[in-house]
C-alpha cells in the first residue's frame, strides 16, 4: 500500500490517499517518489507519502497506474514541513508542493550521485569579533546548538562573508545549512562569497531564473546529500538540506520575501517555523530591524546580535537632516528644496575628493505620477482611469507625451474633471529625471542610473560619478561612496501603509550602509525633517529603537505582528456566504468590509474584510478558515474567496 499526496487543487481533496502497489513497480517503489494515480476518473501526478501494508480504507485499493521516477525527491521533512505550513497559513499540502519540488526533468536524474565533500575545519570568528555575541553564535552553531540570533549587521559590513562563516560553521559540525535572501544581486554576491570559502561541491544555489535542467539538478544534489549548504531566493525555504544545523534569512524586511501565490507564506516565517520544527539554530539578519524580528528578541524566542555603540560610531557615515535649527537658518527653503543647498555642499565635496556620491530617489522612470496644475488632483487616462505619466525615452522630435501607465494610450491632452485644468505638473519625479537634473546642476560629473527600465548596475568604480538608483537597485562602489543624498523622502514617509516607516528606514540604511565611514568622509544627507522618528534613527543609526516603538505601537491598535490577521477577498454576497460559514474563534473580530483597491484587469467589484484575533488564535483561525474553503470547495461554490494571512499590505 502506497499513501499518496495527489496534485489536485481541491480543498476539500487536501489530504493522503491510499493506493495498491502492482507488482511490477514493488522493487522500485519508495517514500517520496513521483507515481501517477488514476483520481476521479483522471490521470494525476503524486508523491508518495509514505509505504506500508494496511489501510485505513474499507473497500478494494485502486493500483497505482504509473511510476514516474523512483527518486524520492520529496523527503519527510519536507513534506511534514508542508503540511504544517498550510495548517498554519490557511492552504493546502499541494499548494505547498508546487513551491517546494520543482518539476522533473530525466536527464538529470540519469547523473550519478556524487560524494559529499569532507567537512571544513570550524571558521575564524575574527569576522565576528565586532559583535560580542559573535563569536559565541559560530560555536554554537558548529556544535549543533539550536542558537537563535537577530543580527543587525554594521555599516559597511561584508554580510555575506559573515554568513558564509555561519555555514561553513554548520558544516564543520556535520549538518546542513540554508540561507535565503531577497533577489539575484544578492544571491550572485553570496554564492561568490560562498565558492571563495566553502568546500567545492558543497554549495548548490537554487535560482528562479536558472534554466529548469540546472535548477532540477542542484536540487537532486540537495536530495542526495551531496550538497550540505543551499543558498536561494524565496522559494529556496523548501530546499530538502539534510540534517539541518543552521536557517537565516538577510533582509527580512524586503517585500520580495513575501510569496505572491497560495498559501502566501513569508520566507522569514517558514524559515523560523522550520527550525523550530527541526530544531536547529535561526538567524534573522538585516542592516535595520523590523518589527517581526523584535518580536523575537522581545519574547526571548532570539537573542540580539549588535555591536556595542563605540564600533557603531567608527563604521558609520555622518548623516545629516534638512530642517534643524543651523540649516534653516543658513538655507530657509531647505524644508521644500528638492536639492538643498546641504545636499549640494555634500556632492560637491565628496566629487572634488574623487568619490562617487549615490542619489537615491523612491520612484524609477522619468515622471511616473502626473496631476493637475491647477487643483493637484492626480491625472487619470479618460479610457480605463489608469494613471497618467511620462516615459523615461523621448518621442519623434524630442518630445515626451504623458501616457496611461495601464493601457498605454496617449494622451495628447488634458482635461481635469474636477476644475477643467488643462495643463499638467509631475506629482512624483523618477530617476531618469532626477538624473536630468543632476546633470544640469553638476555640469561635467559623470551621471549613471541604476533601476528598473535603465538597468540594474551591480557595481561602479570609485572615481568621481553621480550614481542616481531607486531603493534596492544601489550598486556597490569600489572603496565606498564618499556620500549618499537620499531624496524625496515625503514619497515614502507620506505612503498610506502600516508599514511605512519601518520600510523607509529599511532602504534609507540600505543605501547609507554603501558610504563610507566618517572618518573617511563619508557623510549622508537625507532630505527630511529632522524631528520624525524614522529621520532620528537614521539620525543615530538606532534601527532596533525604531523597531521597539513600531511594535509597541502595534501592540496598542492591534496590529500584526501583535495579532494575527487575515484578509478575505472576493465579492459581496461571496464573502458574506463564507463569513455565515465559518466558525471563527471566540475572539475574533470582524471588520468591513471595505472596496478593495482595483488591478490591472480586474473585472467586477470586489470587497475585502479583516479578521483579527490574538497572536495565540492564529492557528485556530487558519484551521477555521480552511475548512470553510473545503467545504464551498466540495459545493462547487461558483466564486473563489482569496484567504491571506498576515498580508503585507492592509491599506
Amino acid at each position: 500500500m502506497a499513501r499518496v499526496v495527489v496534485d489536485v487543487p481541491l480543498a476539500h481533496l487536501d489530504r493522503p490517499f491510499d493506493y495498491a502497489v502492482p507488482e511490477t513497480m514493488a522493487a522500485e517503489i519508495r517514500a517520496g517518489c513521483r507515481v501517477r494515480v488514476r483520481f476521479a476518473g483522471q490521470l494525476v501526478d503524486g508523491f508518495v507519502l509514505e509505504l506500508g501494508e494496511t489501510s485505513g480504507h474499507g473497500g478494494e485499493l485502486a493500483p497505482l497506474a504509473k511510476l514516474v521516477s523512483p527518486e524520492p525527491v520529496l523527503t519527510a521533512q519536507v513534506a511534514a514541513l508542508a503540511r504544517s505550513v498550510a495548517d498554519r497559513w490557511g492552504g493546502t499540502a499541494t499548494d505547498v508542493l508546487r513551491l517546494a519540488v520543482p518539476p522533473r526533468r530525466a536527464a538529470a536524474e540519469k547523473r550519478p550521485a556524487a560524494e559529499p565533500p569532507p567537512p571544513p575545519p570550524v571558521p575564524d570568528p575574527t569576522g565576528f569579533a565586532r559583535y560580542p555575541t559573535g563569536p559565541a553564535l559560530l560555536a554554537a552553531v558548529a556544535e549543533g546548538r539550536p542558537a537563535r540570533a537577530v543580527w543587525t549587521s554594521l555599516p559597511g559590513e561584508d554580510w555575506p562573508a559573515r554568513l558564509v562563516e555561519l555555514c561553513q560553521a554548520a558544516l564543520s559540525g556535520g549538518r546542513g545549512a540554508l540561507v535565503v535572501v531577497p533577489d539575484g544581486r544578492d544571491l550572485d554576491r553570496l554564492a561568490t562569497a560562498a565558492e571563495a570559502r566553502l568546500p567545492a561541491g558543497s554549495v548548490a544555489v537554487l535560482r528562479a531564473d536558472a534554466a529548469p535542467d540546472a535548477r532540477y539538478r542542484r536540487f537532486l544534489d540537495v536530495v542526495r546529500g551531496s550538497a550540505r549548504v543551499v543558498l536561494g531566493a524565496r522559494a529556496a525555504v523548501y530546499a530538502p538540506v539534510a540534517d539541518l544545523g543552521l536557517v537565516a534569512v538577510w533582509d527580512d524586511g524586503d517585500d520580495l520575501h513575501a510569496e505572491p501565490r497560495a498559501p502566501y507564506a513569508h520566507a522569514r516565517d517558514v524559515l523560523l517555523h522550520r527550525a523550530h520544527l527541526a530544531s536547529c539554530a535561526a538567524v534573522v539578519a538585516a542592516t535595520a530591524r523590523t518589527a517581526e524580528a523584535q518580536l523575537l528578541v522581545e519574547s526571548g524566542w532570539a537573542h540580539e546580535l549588535v555591536a556595542d555603540r563605540a564600533t557603531l560610531r567608527a563604521a558609520a557615515p555622518r548623516v545629516q537632516a534638512l530642517g534643524d535649527d543651523a540649516e534653516l537658518a543658513r538655507d530657509p527653503a531647505a524644508r521644500t528644496a528638492r536639492l538643498p543647498s546641504l545636499a549640494s555642499r555634500v556632492a560637491r565635496q565628496a566629487l572634488a575628493d574623487g568619490a562617487p556620491v549615490l542619489v537615491q530617489v523612491p520612484r524609477a522612470g522619468y515622471a511616473p505620477g502626473l496631476a493637475c496644475e491647477r487643483c493637484r488632483a492626480p491625472a487619470r487616462c479618460r479610457v480605463c482611469s489608469g494613471p497618467l505619466g511620462v516615459s523615461p525615452t523621448p518621442g519623434p522630435g524630442g518630445s515626451r507625451v504623458p501616457a496611461c501607465r495601464w493601457c498605454a494610450r496617449p494622451a495628447a491632452t488634458f482635461a481635469c474633471p474636477h476644475c477643467s485644468g488643462t495643463t499638467l505638473r509631475a506629482s512624483v519625479v523618477g530617476a531618469a529625471r532626477t538624473a536630468e537634473e543632476l546633470g544640469r546642476a553638476f555640469p561635467g560629473a559623470a551621471v549613471r542610473v541604476s533601476g528598473r527600465g535603465s538597468g540594474v548596475l551591480p557595481s561602479v568604480p570609485g572615481t568621481p560619478a553621480l550614481v542616481v538608483a531607486t531603493p534596492g537597485a544601489e550598486p556597490i562602489a569600489e572603496g565606498g561612496y564618499g556620500a549618499a543624498l537620499l531624496l524625496d523622502s515625503w514619497a515614502l514617509l507620506g505612503r498610506a501603509d502600516l508599514r511605512a516607516g519601518e520600510e523607509t528606514l529599511r532602504r534609507w540604511m540600505n543605501a547609507a550602509t554603501l558610504v563610507r565611514p566618517a572618518s573617511a568622509g563619508g557623510q549622508v544627507v537625507v532630505a527630511a525633517d529632522a524631528a520624525h522618528p524614522v529621520v532620528q534613527a537614521l539620525v543615530r543609526w538606532d534601527p532596533a529603537w525604531l523597531a521597539a516603538r513600531e511594535l509597541a505601537d502595534r501592540r496598542e491598535l492591534g496590529f500584526p505582528p501583535a495579532t494575527r490577521i487575515a484578509a478575505l477577498s472576493g465579492s459581496g454576497a461571496a464573502l458574506a456566504e463564507f463569513l455565515d460559514a465559518a466558525r471563527l474563534p471566540a475572539d475574533a473580530e470582524v471588520l468591513g468590509p471595505v472596496p478593495e483597491p482595483p488591478r490591472p484587469g480586474q473585472e467586477g467589484e470586489r470587497e475585502r474584510y479583516l479578521v483579527r484575533v490574538p497572536r495565540g488564535e492564529g492557528v485556530a483561525l487558519a484551521r477555521a478558515l480552511a475548512q470553510v474553503q473545503g467545504v464551498r470547495s466540495a459545493r462547487k461554490a461558483p466564486e473563489h474567496v482569496r484567504v491571506q494571512l498576515d498580508p503585507l499590505d492592509l491599506v
